[in-house]
């Protein structure tokens, strides 16, 4: 007993020491900016002048700022992409649970775009939707349209096809979180459900998707996060001024440009703020309605 509890004490120092160079990395790059930047969000701050304490002044600026208006307008319209990536991974994850041929194959193919950069993902969905790009040949192929679309340059267009890339990046990856979590499920479960009678989409929807909700909280809320901080294929695909006249342009964008392009860095970080307020409000409501999990009765 005694050599047990040295060895556990030994492990979890073990584990505690393995999480130090990660924990650094947080406090430096993501604790420590959140910090610098609460004072920033009220000052006028400049790499080149003066600085001075404005008080409320960026917050009364950025509720009356169209564009940021415009910005968070977007920002929030891009969590449409989360239930729509959490059902296709849940869906895929299913697939390539089973004992299927060629099963690993299809796990890698689907985790490649993971491995991607997103920067060369962007540029290569900007060649697909050119106007003389792969999309529109098979839809012209296809008969669903007559003529070439610009879908770059289309206002109403150009904001669902940075969404398509987003969910194309990031399937891959949720995949394998609820593979993860399907094959901790004991196939026992799903087995007895089978012997009572339960058909195969029963069985999923009253058995593996609510021991699944642990995984589906945790996928959401990084997707919801990830969908309202949206940055790199909006600048790559669009520019800071999310091009065509700001139909792409998102609150992580906007500050961009606000910082880097404005040199005004007080009201950059005022927007910074506000949307990690919003984040926050939105993450506290998921998981007051969605922390729920377990088996449900089928008939």
């Amino acid at each position: 007993m005694v050599f047990s509890n040295k060895l556990l004490r030994r492990e979890a120092a073990f584990a505690y020491m393995m999480l130090i160079p990660g924990i650094v990395l947080l406090l430096v790059f993501t604790f420590y900016p959140v910090i610098r930047g609460l004072p920033l969000a009220f000052t006028d701050y400049s790499v080149i002048d003066t600085t001075h304490w404005v008080g409320w002044k960026n917050f009364k600026r950025a509720f009356s700022d169209p564009t940021f208006g415009l910005a968070l307008k977007h920002s929030l319209l891009y969590v449409v992409v989360v239930p729509v990536l959490q059902i296709i991974s849940i869906l895929m994850a299913i697939l390539v649970n089973n004992k299927l041929r060629f099963v690993s194959f299809f796990r890698i193919a689907y985790f490649v775009p993971v491995v991607t950069s997103m920067v060369a993902a962007a540029i290569a969905w900007k060649w697909v939707y050119e106007e003389q790009g792969i999309l529109n040949y098979f839809l012209m192929k296809l008969h669903i349209i007559s003529e070439p679309v610009v879908f770059m340059v289309e206002t109403k267009l150009a904001l669902v096809g940075v969404m398509i890339v987003t969910v194309w990046k990031g399937m891959g990856y949720y995949m394998m979180i609820y593979l993860a979590g399907l094959q901790s499920i004991p196939s026992e479960m799903q087995e007895a459900a089978r012997i009572d009678g339960a058909n195969r989409w029963r069985v999923i929807w009253h058995i593996t998707i609510p021991l699944l909700m642990p995984f589906v909280l945790l996928c959401s809320l990084m997707s919801v996060m990830g969908a309202i901080q949206v940055f790199d294929e909006v600048f790559v695909m669009h520019g800071q001024l999310g091009d065509p006249a700001y139909s792409t342009i998102t609150t992580s964008v906007y500050s961009y440009k606000v910082a880097f392009a404005d040199f005004e860095f007080g009201y950059a970080a005022t927007i910074g703020l506000l949307v990690s307020f919003i984040i926050m409000a939105i993450s506290i409501l998921m998981f007051r309605y969605t922390r729920k999990g377990g088996l449900t009765y089928y008939e």
